[in-house]
């Protein structure tokens, strides 16, 4: 056969060389057909273009010389190896095959054989693409993806940082504030405190929401998943609810609860709290309320309200940021994350949410929650249920910033306690040595003085007492690492700035009975 000759049976096929040579000139990629002895006998223009050979420097040579001179050696040896077995399949699977053209220049490039038997012997077939633009496209990707990667830890390291020094001030200012207003006693005084409080709890609404959902965001939730009474979770949210919707003129009221569900009690609660102040928020009259029917393996959540409602346009916005439903008396109470917060949240819980809601009657949120098959509530969830007399007993308090180490102080003894402060895990252990009385009560940062932690201030002076003290271990902190005051019994972790009112009536709890509530 000769070199500018098709294979002689491919002549026959078709009754037509010259459309088959049409046929090869017309696709796509570069096709080269070389002989057993691996030399090119049929090269398309693609195969010209792509290596800068002209035909006659092409046809004739060995198939060798279009890849690197280190590549040579072994190729020959590969190509021996096709030829004993030839099948259809690509070449140097699971590898990155590079191409040489006549300047030297090398290209990475896909390549897959097929054998072609003929009258005249055998030839490979060998289909061959430039793929230099998709590498470079994939190497783009990946940096990208590792700069997202990198931008993103950074981003939530950014942000367990910045929880934590954000929350320090407002966390100060609250424990002020709820000093004064159990020491204040001029009615005008007064006043100003309770406006200072509303300005604070704005203020660290907006401050909780914006962090919520750049951590949402920068995916630094991860869920804890458990098994909980739903009952149990009403229940330690209702009083809260109640006193919003008194404060607004609004009844409030839940029904009880059976099912035992499977789901991160935090977040969930998290997702309720934002529906039912958003419930309130858009009520003026009548009522709000939380209701749960299990069906079909499901716990059916729902807060429903009798408000202003939602428009059919809006419904599809409303889970945006910054979306505020527009009010008939033009309000902009809020700042429009709530729904937000509650979206990214049940997405990441994996609970569908509904809403049904009809203008000018009220709205219904839906929240489905998985139920636990034969779930059993505990006794131990019930919490004892103490007298409202004046607190007492001693507090030791481990806190290395001053100014909220003195608010602290003023807010506690203010109610009856007295206070032993620390500034780290180490002061802790000297302090309780010259104290005459075991504490009732350990309270605690989680981030201390010289890189101590609250878990490790809290096992010291149990050790040092070898009794389970209660302890509430607080924190602004948001990453991983804060769970570790998880672990501790009898503990309970709360994040800044807390509420004084809730902080006190567990600490009464905590204090009189040596063991924390729930919440």
């Amino acid at each position: 056969m000769s070199q500018n000759s098709l294979p002689a049976d491919i002549s026959r096929i078709g009754g037509s060389e010259v459309f088959f040579r049409n046929l090869l000139e017309s696709a796509p990629d570069a096709m080269i057909i070389v002989d057993e002895d691996g030399r090119m006998v049929l090269v398309n223009g693609q195969a010209f273009k792509m290596f800068g050979y002209s035909r006659d420097e092409m046809i004739g040579q060995a198939v060798d010389v279009l890849l690197p001179k280190v590549m040579r050696t072994e190729h020959m040896s590969h190509r021996t190896s096709y030829t004993d077995e030839p099948k259809l399949r690509p070449m140097g699977l699971g590898l990155d095959l590079v191409a040489q053209r006549k300047d030297g220049s090398k290209f990475p490039v896909e390549i897959s054989l097929s054998p072609v038997e003929t009258d005249s012997g055998r030839f490979i077939s060998s289909v061959i693409r430039d793929v230099t633009v998709r590498r470079q496209m994939e190497e783009d990707i990946k940096a990208a993806h590792d700069a997202a990667e990198r931008a993103n830890k950074a981003n939530s390291a950014f942000l367990a940082a910045a929880s934590h020094d954000l929350r320090q001030p407002v966390q100060a200012l609250s424990l002020l504030n709820g000093a004064l207003r159990r020491t204040v006693k001029d009615e005008r005084a007064l006043l100003m405190v309770e406006n200072q409080d509303a300005s604070l709890t704005a203020m660290t609404n907006l401050l909780n929401s914006l962090l919520d959902i750049s951590r949402l965001d920068a995916g630094a939730v991860k869920p804890e998943w458990e098994d909980f009474p739903m009952q149990r979770l009403i229940d330690r949210l209702s009083a809260e609810f109640g006193r919003q919707a008194q404060n607004k003129g609004l009844s409030f009221s839940s029904e009880s609860c059976a099912a035992v569900v499977r789901s991160d009690p935090n977040l969930l609660a998290e997702v309720i709290t934002n529906l039912v102040s958003n419930a309130i928020r858009y009520t003026d009259k009548g009522e709000v309320k939380v209701a749960c029917v299990e069906r079909d393996g499901l716990c059916y959540l729902e807060v429903s309200d009798t408000g202003i409602g939602i428009e059919t346009d809006q419904l599809s916005e409303i889970f945006r940021e910054f979306h505020q439903v527009k009010s008939p008396a033009g309000s902009k109470e809020g700042f429009g994350l709530g729904l937000a917060i509650v979206r990214r949240l049940t997405d990441l819980l994996d609970h569908r949410i509904d809403v049904d809601s009809e203008p000018g009657k009220g709205s219904i949120f839906t929240v489905r929650v998985p139920v636990v098959a034969d779930g059993v509530v505990s006794s131990e969830d019930e919490q004892p249920v103490l007298p409202e007399d004046q607190a007492s007993g001693l507090v030791v308090l481990i806190e290395d910033d001053v100014n909220v180490a003195n608010a602290w102080g003023l807010l506690l003894e203010a109610e009856g306690y007295r206070v032993a402060t620390a500034a780290s895990a180490k002061e802790a252990t000297a302090l309780i040595k010259h104290l005459h009385e075991q504490p009732d009560l350990l309270i605690s940062d989680f981030h201390l003085l010289d890189g101590s932690t609250g878990v490790e201030a809290v096992s010291l002076i149990r050790e040092f007492y070898a009794s389970e003290i209660p302890a509430f271990i607080v924190s602004g902190d948001t990453s991983k690492v804060v769970k570790d005051a998880r672990l501790l019994d009898n503990c309970t972790l709360m994040s800044k700035p807390v509420d004084t009112t809730r902080l006190l009536a567990a600490a009464r709890i905590a204090a009189r009975s040596g063991s924390v509530p729930e919440d």
